[in-house]
């Protein structure tokens, strides 16, 4: 009698990395802050001056450019910001936005807001 369960495992898997492998989003989970006033025009990785009047963020290895939503896991409010700068440089921290942004998901109050950053997988 053959036994044909190793090659059913086999090929499961390989469905299982395939599949795996083939997801759309990459997200992260961690601590947000926002960018304080004393950055206002101080120049960002990107070359270009600092404003709290749009929708950007620091992000530490992402490429600059990169798009990315941003989910407060607190009240589920997202907003979606531009990667421009590096940081932040605050263990336990993956992104700094700015104050737009975090006006935008609510957590001007707190300072700091549990979220989830979303974003498209490089091809």
């Amino acid at each position: 009698m053959k036994n044909n369960f190793l090659p059913n495992i086999y090929c499961l898997l390989i469905l299982l990395l395939l599949f795996s492998s083939c997801a759309k989003y990459i997200t992260e989970t961690g601590n947000a802050s926002y960018y304080a006033d004393r950055f206002v025009n101080k120049p960002m990785a990107n070359g270009k001056k600092f404003s709290q009047h749009k929708l950007t963020a620091a992000h530490k290895t992402l490429p600059l450019g990169t798009k990315v939503t941003v989910i407060n896991l607190t009240n589920h409010q997202l907003v979606k910001v531009r990667i421009t700068d590096r940081g932040p440089f605050v263990q336990g921290r993956i992104i700094d936005l700015s104050k737009k942004a975090a006006k935008r998901i609510d957590m001007i109050n707190e300072g700091v807001a549990q979220v989830e950053v979303k974003y498209k997988k490089k091809r």
